[in-house]
């Protein structure tokens, strides 16, 4: 049963959330504020954080920036703000997707499973050693240069895909059927692009760029994989 830690003040809503996520069959963690939060992530199995932006001590975006280095569990914002450099800031913390109140609850439940089926869908291999990186897609690992790199479920999910087809012309729409169910109706060009540049800034250095970008076409895995 997965775990979602619901990080909202606001006490009917978070009861109404924590409520349909039984229903569901999770397992729902109610917090109200981001220090109990921060203790929950510290010391539970947290599968899902489903983190408020404005709480009354402090920010979400704050805490997810503080909280980036120790977590890898996938991360959904909600705010009451729908502005687009909100969003933007929330994609490049690492979040997984973004609901804006009010919100559909059975479109918000949807959204919860989606990001859940893509942390946990990834497939096991053995650890393949492509340039300066060292992955272990089994135990969802990533070391640079002996140094462990912190990537969100979507960053890593990408990753595979990539090392996976080294050498070939992915398209955009390919990585978004990917990365993404078919019905996920929540993702688009823009957020892939997001997490393009995020992955190639952890991972690429003078040395070894890995990720091409084919212009008018799509992007193309140019490290070298060792099995």
């Amino acid at each position: 049963m997965s775990k979602i830690l619901v990080v909202e003040d606001d006490e009917l809503l978070n009861g109404g959330i924590c409520f349909n996520l039984q229903n569901e069959g999770y397992e729902p963690i109610p917090v109200y504020d981001l220090k109990s939060a921060q203790g929950y992530v510290k010391s539970q199995n947290i599968d899902l954080i489903l983190l408020d932006v404005n709480l009354p001590d402090g920010n979400g975006f704050d805490f997810a920036e503080k909280i980036k280095n120790y977590n890898q569990k996938p991360l959904i914002f909600m705010t009451a703000h729908e502005l687009d450099e909100e969003i933007m800031r929330g994609f490049h913390l690492g979040a997984d997707d973004y609901i804006t109140k009010p919100f559909n609850v059975k479109i918000a439940m949807q959204r919860i499973h989606a990001v859940l089926r893509r942390s946990s869908g990834r497939e096991k291999t053995d650890i393949y050693q492509c340039g300066n990186l060292t992955i272990d897609f089994e135990n969802h690992t990533v070391a640079k240069c002996g140094e462990k790199l912190t990537l969100t479920p979507t960053e890593f999910k990408l990753l595979y895909v990539f090392v996976k087809n080294p050498n070939t012309a992915l398209t955009r729409t390919l990585l978004l059927e990917k990365l993404w169910d078919n019905e996920g109706n929540f993702v688009d060009e823009h957020t892939l692009t997001i997490n393009i540049s995020r992955l190639r800034s952890k991972i690429s250095d003078d040395q070894y760029k890995y990720i091409k970008t084919i212009y008018g076409m799509g992007y193309q895995w140019i490290g070298e994989m060792d099995e």
